[in-house]
C-alpha cells in the first residue's frame, strides 16, 4: 500500500465519521485519526475510469487504546446524481456520501456500493478451481446490519454458477494472516463440509511504524441460503417451550468434528522437549489454574459482586493444580458460541473463526484447550434461554445433549477430568461475561452472575 497526500485529507474528512460506524473501535475518547496508506482499484465496468475506489487503512488512537482500520471509500469527481446539498450538513441526497474533499471530490461509503464490489472481485486472489464471476452478472449488493466487528455484504451472483456469496470487510486489522480465512479454507481443502468454503481474499502489506505489516483485508465466501443464526433460532424455540435437544446434539457431534478436523488440517507444533517430560501434564494443569485466578483478579476489579467468591475460587484453582491429565493444545475457533453458527440445509455450519478481532494475531491464532470452545457453547444457553424465557430445564436439556453429541466425538478424556475443566473453563468464561455485561449491558449482569454462582456452588 501506498501513502498518498491525498490520504491525509482523506482521513481529516472521515475522523468526525468515523465515531458513529459500530466497528469503530476507539469508543468514549477523543479519537486520534491519521493515514497510514491506501490501495486503488478500478471498477471493471468503469471504461472511463472516471470512479476511484480506494481501501483506506486508517490508525485510530485515543484512550489507551489504538488499532490500524481498513475504510474503503468511492471516490466520485465532482457532483454526481443524488450528490446534491439535499441534507442540512451538506452530504446530499445518498446517504453513502460522507463528504467531499477541497477538490469537489465526492466520497462515499463503499462497502454497499456496487463500484466496490466489483473492483474487489477483479483484484481477489481465489482458488484455482473457483472461476472469476463476470461483473454484469453481480446483482445488488445488501449490507448486512448490526455487526459490530467487520461489515458482510450479501453478493447476488457472486458465488460460482451465479450463486450468492457472502463478502466480509474485515475492519480492524493485525500483522499476519487472518484466521478467518486461513482456518476455513484449511477445514474446506480437508473436506469438512460444516463450513462455508471461502471463495476469494485479499491480502496487503502496509507500513507499521519502522516495519513493515501483512493481512487480509476481506473473504469471499459462499453463501448458506435460507439459513438461521444458530442464537436467534435457540431463542425462539426457548420462547416457545420447544427442547433445543436434538439440535444441542446435533450441534455438539458438529463441534467434535471440528476439533478433529482442526487437529488434523492446521497441526499444533510439538512439545519440546522438557514439556514431554511426565510434568507436562501438571505444569498444563497449573496454566489452567494460574488464567483462572488471573481472570478472576481482573473481573472482581470491574465487578465488586464477584468479591465474595474468592475463596472458592482459589479453591477450584488449587483441585486444577492437581490435575493428573490435560489434553493437548490445539487449534480451535476462539470464540464460539450460537451466534457463531448457522443451522441450514438440515445441518449446521461453522462461521467467524477470527477470534478477537482487536487482538494479535498471534495470540488469536495459538494453540489451547479444545473444550474451551464446548464451554462457550454452554454458556451460550444460559444466554437464549434468558433472552427466550426459557426455564432451567431448558437450558439443561439442551447442556446435556450438546455434551453427549461432543463426547461422541472425542472420547479421549477421563470423563471426570472433562468435566472438571469444563466446569473451570466455563467459569473463566462466565467472568469474562460478567465484565462485558456490567460495561455495556448492565440489565444483562445477572445472566452470567447466576452462572458464577452455580458454577462455584
Amino acid at each position: 500500500m501506498t501513502h498518498e497526500p491525498r490520504d491525509d485529507a482523506l482521513a481529516a474528512l472521515l475522523a468526525p465519521w468515523l465515531p458513529g460506524r459500530r466497528w469503530f473501535p476507539v469508543k468514549g475518547a477523543d479519537a486520534r485519526v491519521s493515514a497510514v496508506g491506501g490501495l486503488s482499484l478500478r471498477d471493471p465496468e468503469d471504461a472511463a475510469g472516471s470512479v476511484e475506489v480506494r481501501l483506506l487503512l486508517l490508525r485510530a488512537e485515543g484512550g489507551g487504546s489504538g488499532a490500524v482500520l481498513q475504510v474503503p471509500v468511492v471516490l466520485r469527481p465532482g457532483t454526481a446524481a443524488g450528490d446534491g446539498p439535499g441534507r442540512p450538513d451538506g452530504r446530499g441526497d445518498d446517504p453513502a456520501v460522507v463528504g467531499h474533499l477541497p477538490d469537489g471530490t465526492a466520497v462515499l461509503d463503499a462497502a454497499g456500493l456496487p463500484e466496490f464490489e466489483r473492483a474487489w472481485l477483479a483484484a481477489a486472489d481465489r482458488p484455482a478451481d473457483v472461476d472469476a464471476v463476470p461483473a454484469a452478472a453481480l446483482g445488488v449488493p445488501r449490507v448486512i446490519s448490526g455487526e459490530q466487528s467487520n461489515t458482510s455484504v450479501i453478493l447476488p451472483g457472486a458465488g460460482p454458477g451465479g450463486t450468492t456469496a457472502m463478502l466480509k470487510v474485515f475492519r480492524g486489522l493485525s500483522d499476519g494472516d487472518n484466521p478467518d480465512v486461513d482456518v476455513p479454507r484449511a477445514l474446506a481443502a480437508s473436506g469438512w463440509p460444516h463450513v462455508p468454503r471461502p471463495l476469494a481474499w485479499m491480502g496487503a502489506e502496509w507500513q507499521d511504524g519502522d516495519r513493515t505489516a501483512h493481512g487480509h483485508l476481506g473473504v469471499l465466501s459462499a453463501f448458506v441460503p435460507g439459513a438461521t443464526d444458530g442464537f436467534e433460532l435457540a431463542c425462539a424455540m426457548a420462547r416457545r417451550g420447544e427442547s433445543f435437544g436434538p439440535l444441542a446434539e446435533e450441534l455438539g457431534v458438529v463441534v467434535g468434528q471440528m476439533h478433529r478436523a482442526l487437529a488434523r488440517a492446521l497441526p499444533a507444533p510439538a512439545p519440546d522437549v522438557d514439556a514431554a517430560t511426565a510434568g507436562a501434564a501438571a505444569t498444563a494443569g497449573a496454566a489452567v489454574a494460574d488464567a483462572l485466578v488471573e481472570r478472576y483478579g481482573w473481573a472482581r476489579g470491574v465487578v465488586p459482586q464477584l468479591d465474595a467468591f474468592e475463596t472458592q475460587v482459589e479453591a477450584l484453582a488449587g483441585r486444577t493444580r492437581l490435575l493428573a491429565e490435560v489434553p493437548p493444545r490445539q487449534r480451535v475457533h476462539g470464540d464460539l458460541h450460537l451466534g457463531q453458527v448457522l443451522r441450514g440445509d438440515g445441518t449446521w455450519y461453522v462461521l467467524d473463526f477470527e477470534g478477537e478481532p482487536l487482538a494479535p494475531v498471534a495470540q488469536r491464532t495459538r494453540p489451547d484447550l479444545a473444550l474451551r470452545d464446548a464451554a462457550g457453547m454452554l454458556r451460550s444457553f444460559d444466554y437464549a434461554a434468558a433472552v427466550g424465557g426459557g426455564p432451567q430445564a431448558w437450558t439443561e436439556v439442551a447442556r446435556t445433549a450438546f455434551l453427549a453429541g461432543y463426547s461422541s466425538q472425542t472420547q479421549d478424556l477421563d470423563p471426570g477430568t472433562r468435566a472438571h475443566l469444563l466446569r473451570v473453563l466455563e467459569l473463566d468464561k462466565a467472568l469474562y461475561e460478567a465484565v462485558y455485561e456490567a460495561r455495556n449491558r448492565p440489565d444483562w449482569l445477572p445472566i452470567p452472575l447466576h452462572a458464577v454462582e452455580r458454577l462455584i456452588g
